[in-house]
């Protein structure tokens, strides 16, 4: 099958299917960088998670929380006030982690060059530990991730290790994080929608860029013409996609190969 017509029936496929998470809808959030991403043919989205402040409780093996064998206390998307936190850690009867959580999208793209521009808008967005990987199938998904989180353990086997104080200060934290988590998905969405109209812009200049060329050819001139303006005319036009490619080519974006059942 031609590698378009299968990237379309993926996309087909995964835009028609129910949503699985625990809201069963997409965040507020990030609601038009979604809807952005998924009417441009190159992209879809496969999940998705605007931001949030959690409490579990559940065990915790070494230093990593088991989110799958925990219970949910509280979980909001909006900034957190101390009282409900309070009230959802009466609950608890193991131990008890307060997490805060920022942007994480993921997007298969049609094309690694498709991949890498959404990469490059995502670091400069301040997602600073966003990848691609790669599947055996041909599959490139973006991963769209921060390093600003937070995680901190309140109580244990029941009982609140901290002091009410202790927490209001923590949600502080955890609130500035959500607005400037906020914010980066604002600026990550004007970003991408500038290079989104770039990239067009660009694509459907590159025929009369051809047709230029062409015309200018030195069999179609009897006039000698000179080498140094000819030579920066081309070249200037060649590099500008020598260029792109060369952005293409970053040794920092890595890929990970997933196994044949991916």
């Amino acid at each position: 099958m031609d590698r378009n017509a299968e990237f379309r029936r993926w996309k087909a496929q995964c835009l028609t299917k129910a949503d699985l998470s625990r809201k069963g809808s997409v965040d507020e959030d990030v609601v038009g960088l979604v809807q952005l991403l998924n009417g441009r043919e190159q992209f879809f989205t496969t999940s998705s998670c605007a931001g949030r402040i959690i409490l579990l409780d559940g065990g915790i093996n070494g230093f990593e929380v088991q989110k799958q064998n925990c219970c949910w206390l509280l979980v909001t998307h909006k900034p957190c006030v101390k009282d409900d936190v309070m009230v959802a850690l009466k609950k608890a009867d193991g131990d008890a982690i307060l997490k805060f959580e920022p942007l994480v999208l993921h997007v298969q793209c049609r094309q690694l060059q498709d991949a890498q521009l959404l990469h490059s808008v995502a670091m400069d967005s301040g997602f600073r530990n966003s990848g691609i990987t790669v599947g055996k199938r041909g599959k490139t998904v973006l991963a769209v991730r921060s390093t600003h989180g937070l995680e901190v353990p309140l109580s244990q086997k029941g009982k609140l290790m901290v002091t009410e104080e202790y927490i209001d200060f923590l949600l502080k934290i955890a609130n500035q994080k959500m607005e400037e988590n906020k914010k980066r998905i604002e600026r990550f969405y004007n970003c991408l929608q500038h290079a989104l109209e770039k990239e067009s812009v660009t694509t459907d200049s590159q025929p009369k860029e051809k047709f230029r060329a062409k015309n200018n050819s030195p069999h179609t001139h009897k006039k000698k013409r000179n080498p140094e303006k000819a030579r920066g005319k081309y070249i200037t036009e060649e590099n500008d996609k020598g260029l792109e490619n060369d952005d293409n080519d970053d040794p920092g974006i890595g890929a990970t190969i997933f196994p044949e059942d991916y």
